[in-house]
């Protein structure tokens, strides 16, 4: 099962307290050509030594493990790698835990009830710097901010048109490219429409302008 678009193999580290959940994963990325089991974690602790060891591409990881909390496992590891993209994988999906995933820097959450092709897409799209929320983690953010009470947030035109290109999943150097303007300018309209939104992570600011029809 090879993707369209890559030419070498994804590097994966996967990272679960569950044996049993660690060997369904070993054969999952074995049906597909272009993801590669590089590494096993069973703690927060071992992902981030192997992180630091193996240089994955993508890390799968459940956020519930026994020795860190998975916000802290995923703010350390991206401080000393911040090019590598992490999947939360939890069967938890409360409004708190989706946040502080999302502010700690997850590209994307996932919930362990979804399909193999599913994941695997996700991985790919992690790999590309595109984000993905699973359907019940994006309407717990739904129905959390629909509680917040926020009635306008004056975001510009040209904000607009960054924000329609971040709901399409584009990058930020893909926005610069569709907007013709240099790619400091399209950060500092993201992190704008981030402040203005009052959410700390793309994938939120996405969410949020769904529910409320911001472009």
């Amino acid at each position: 099962m090879m993707s369209d678009n890559n030419n070498s193999t994804i590097r994966v580290l996967i990272v679960d307290d569950h044996d049993m959940v660690r060997q369904g994963m070993e054969t999952f990325l074995r049906a597909y050509d272009d993801l590669e089991l590089v590494g096993q974690a069973a703690d927060g602790t071992e992902a981030i030594q192997l992180s630091q060891e193996l240089c994955p591409d993508v890390i799968v990881m459940d956020l519930v493990l026994p020795d860190m909390e998975g916000p802290e496992v995923i703010r350390a590891i991206l401080s000393e790698q911040p090019n590598l993209q992490i999947l939360a994988l939890s069967t938890f999906q409360t409004s708190k835990l989706i946040r502080e995933a999302l502010q700690a820097g997850v590209i994307g959450y996932l919930t362990k009830d979804l399909t193999t092709d599913e994941l695997a897409s996700a991985i790919r799209a992690a790999h590309e710097g595109k984000p993905t929320l699973a359907p019940a983690a994006y309407e717990t953010l739904v129905e959390s901010a629909s509680k917040a009470s926020i009635t306008t947030y004056n975001l510009t035109d040209r904000e607009r048109d960054v924000l329609s290109l971040m709901v399409e999943g584009q990058t930020n150097r893909q926005i610069a490219q569709s907007l013709s303007v240099s790619l400091s300018t399209t950060k500092f309209h993201v992190s704008s429409i981030l402040a203005k939104l009052s959410v700390s992570s793309r994938t939120e600011a996405v969410a949020l302008a769904m529910q409320h029809d911001l472009v």
